[in-house]
């Protein structure tokens, strides 16, 4: 989670133009510091105190409370590094929900294993559920949050698990094989919303062709039945079959396909509305800033080309601060392509046993069809 990911992201997003401050590419906007009002519609205020005794004297740690452990070891400035990304989140999603972009990104977000009273995962605060709540208060009747990372989104599975206004879907390396465990088919929701949390759990191994096809078996039909106001997408990249923590074999022209159809998904059914936080990711010089500089160009509504030569301007800031040679390109070269659902699927493969299995878990409970 070192910062330079988003560091070298948005060099990279500069370079290309993605991102701009004359009237090309997206606009980069300040982002205020979340207040303790914003971090209570979700944590526990035990939390938030927690982290601020730690965030003063890092030596004194609280495993209780999740902070001093493996996955989050405490550090000075702790709870305003923290709160400026669940600011940022928030700003973001309060410019879509007001009409004043149609679509923002938060790169640094997607902290998404936050829950309500423990940091866990690398997350301390839960940017998302906090952006999430901040529109259901603001008027959102339904929201729709797909999130992409590698690993489960437990978090916000957990904070909306009973709240029939947000669908959740997860597609993420099944929880046998990977942090944090959970994240199966048979986690539907609780009482008063059975249905709307939705886990594809990935087989280990699964590349472009795979995931597409679990993709769009699942995601675009579900959110077409729900009819969200708003997708909210968490964008970790370590799927990619470079990311060390995980064994999914995606390629950047493959998570870029998701982008798109994420986009494309956000103009059928919410007029647009789409807010894209970041997430994990942790092959930090040859996957992340490529994967997150299609994000956004995508959100800025020019996707570019992964034949796009990486500018030398930008390679040489990374050997020089580095000595890591960066890619030359923007893609892999691959082009990814896959077998549409609706021709049947396998019992024989994992995969398709995987999606069938959330399918008949969900489905009902929308009034589709679980078979192709």
């Amino acid at each position: 989670m070192n910062p330079v990911r988003v560091d070298l992201t948005m060099r990279l997003a500069r370079d290309l133009g993605v991102v701009g401050d004359s009237g090309s590419g997206l606009v980069a906007v300040p982002a205020p510091d979340a207040t303790d009002d914003d971090l209570l519609v979700v944590h526990d205020p035990a939390l938030i105190e927690a982290v601020r005794r730690s965030s003063a004297d890092p030596a004194r740690t609280d495993p209780r409370h999740g902070l001093g452990t493996d996955d989050n070891p405490t550090f000075s400035h702790m709870h305003e590094a923290a709160r400026h990304v669940v600011g940022a989140s928030v700003e973001a999603a309060r410019r879509v929900w007001q009409g004043e972009a149609v679509h923002a990104a938060n790169i640094a977000g997607g902290l998404h294993h936050a829950m309500p009273d423990h940091a866990s995962g690398f997350c301390v605060y839960n940017d998302v559920a906090v952006a999430i709540r901040w529109l259901l208060d603001h008027g959102a009747k339904k929201v729709a949050y797909v999130d992409v990372d590698v690993h489960h989104g437990d978090g916000v599975q957990q904070i909306f698990y009973d709240d029939p206004r947000v669908l959740t879907i997860s597609l993420h390396e099944t929880g046998q094989m990977l942090f944090p465990g959970t994240g199966f088919p048979a986690e539907t929701g609780g009482p008063n919303a059975i249905g709307t949390s939705v886990n594809v759990a990935l087989p280990p191994g699964t590349a472009d062709a795979g995931w597409l096809r679990a993709f769009h078996a699942v995601v675009p039909p579900l959110v077409r039945a729900f009819e969200p106001e708003i997708l909210v997408t968490q964008q970790g990249c370590d799927s990619h079959r470079d990311d060390p923590l995980a064994h999914l074999m995606l390629t950047v022209d493959g998570q870029r396909a998701s982008y798109l159809a994420l986009h494309d998904l956000a103009h059928e059914v919410c007029g647009g509305r789409w807010l894209a936080v970041g997430g994990g990711g942790y092959a930090v010089v040859d996957v992340v800033p490529r994967s997150w500089t299609h994000l956004l160009a995508v959100v800025g509504g020019a996707p570019l080309d992964p034949g796009t030569e990486t500018p030398p301007a930008w390679r040489d800031h990374v050997m020089e601060s580095l000595g890591r040679v960066a890619p030359g390109r923007m893609g892999d070269g691959r082009e990814p392509a896959y077998r549409d659902w609706s021709g049947g699927y396998d019992p024989n493969t994992w995969l398709d046993r995987a999606v069938h299995e959330t399918r008949a878990a969900v489905f009902p409970e929308h009034g589709l069809d679980p078979l192709p």
